[in-house]
């Protein structure tokens, strides 16, 4: 398989991500009031790999539709994605994205919040513009809709998980699907449905996005654990000292693992190395790589509704990338 250290998968990625990039420029310039905008703009131009709406674009050449008329849709996709990182980021008071201040730490919470509702309300609006039959991006807006309520519900979840005595590992799943896996399964399914696939095809697609998704999630659990600062753009075991209950976490608390700075906000680097080192230990880091390859798996076989063609290699490649990245 070629990855993104240097092969194919790279070059393609980067293709349709500087497609969006430009997208992103010419439908949502700079407008009045500038800092509404500037700040609204502010993670969207931070970088970011633009793995969702990539993954719609080549959802759609999958069912053999032009790439090109999915733009508008694929930068709908990456704007509901920079809306929920915002708000994301206020809740977790995190100061740190893609390795750039927060938007609230440079706006403010009231700022930050009326940024995210804009992408937000932007993202309808572009969606409205791809050339497909009105049924076909009627039915793309109903799924970002619901969509975006799963987000918020898993969000919810994820927050009550912190105040919670203890969570499984089948509720931190449900919750990881709804706030992270969802997103990717609508970019898929919308990508198809516009491209105008059938809904056997498109619905095949929306699975292999929903379970990479949640591959994708584990992964990035383990990041945090993994990825020194400077690489990952946020505070190496942030989830440690924030309590949230990973699958990490959830496995290394029923072996009885002891982690004082767990919740606590704040530790000294010795601390958090401990802790870490602790997780590995006891096998908890090495059993949530495990559980994201079986989710990715089973993501890759949800695409046998498709025909072999370039784009089917891309989606089954970028899966593996999913849980291989190294931010």
């Amino acid at each position: 398989m070629k990855t993104l250290e240097g092969g194919d998968l790279e070059a393609e990625l980067r293709r349709r991500a500087d497609l969006i990039s430009k997208a992103i420029d010419e439908l949502l310039p700079v407008s009045r009031p500038e800092g509404l905008y500037d700040a609204a703009r502010h993670l969207l131009g931070a970088g970011g790999k633009r793995l969702r709406p990539s993954l719609l674009l080549i959802a759609g050449e999958s069912v053999g539709c032009d790439a090109a008329r999915l733009v508008p849709a694929a930068v709908a996709i990456e704007l509901v994605h920079n809306f929920t990182l915002i708000h994301d980021d206020i809740m977790d008071n995190a100061s740190l994205r893609r390795g750039k201040p927060a938007v609230h730490v440079i706006w403010g919470t009231s700022g930050a919040i009326l940024a995210g509702d804009t992408l937000y309300s932007k993202a309808f609006e572009m969606l409205s513009m791809v050339d497909a039959p009105p049924e076909r991006v009627l039915a793309a807006m109903d799924m970002l809709a619901r969509t975006c309520t799963s987000i918020c519900e898993g969000q919810w979840q994820d927050l009550e998980f912190e105040r919670a005595e203890s969570v499984t590992e089948k509720e931190y799943l449900e919750m990881i699907e709804k706030k992270t896996g969802v997103l990717y399964g609508a970019s898929a399914w919308i990508g198809a449905t516009l491209g105008g696939a059938p809904p056997e095809v498109a619905g095949g697609l929306e699975e292999f996005g929903r379970l990479t998704g949640m591959g994708f999630q584990i992964h990035d659990d383990i990041l945090d654990l993994t990825v020194p600062e400077d690489v990952l753009g946020k505070r190496l075991g942030g989830d440690i000292l924030e309590g949230k209950k990973t699958m990490i976490i959830i496995d290394a608390l029923s072996k009885g693992v002891k982690l004082e700075i767990f919740g606590k906000g704040q530790a000294s680097q010795e601390q958090l190395r401990e802790a870490i080192s602790a997780l590995r230990r006891c096998g908890s880091i090495d059993y949530a790589r495990r559980r994201a390859e079986e989710f990715v798996g089973r993501g890759k076989r949800a695409l046998d509704v498709l025909d072999d063609s370039p784009a089917k290699k891309l989606l089954l490649e970028l899966a593996d990338y999913m849980i291989r990245r190294g931010y």
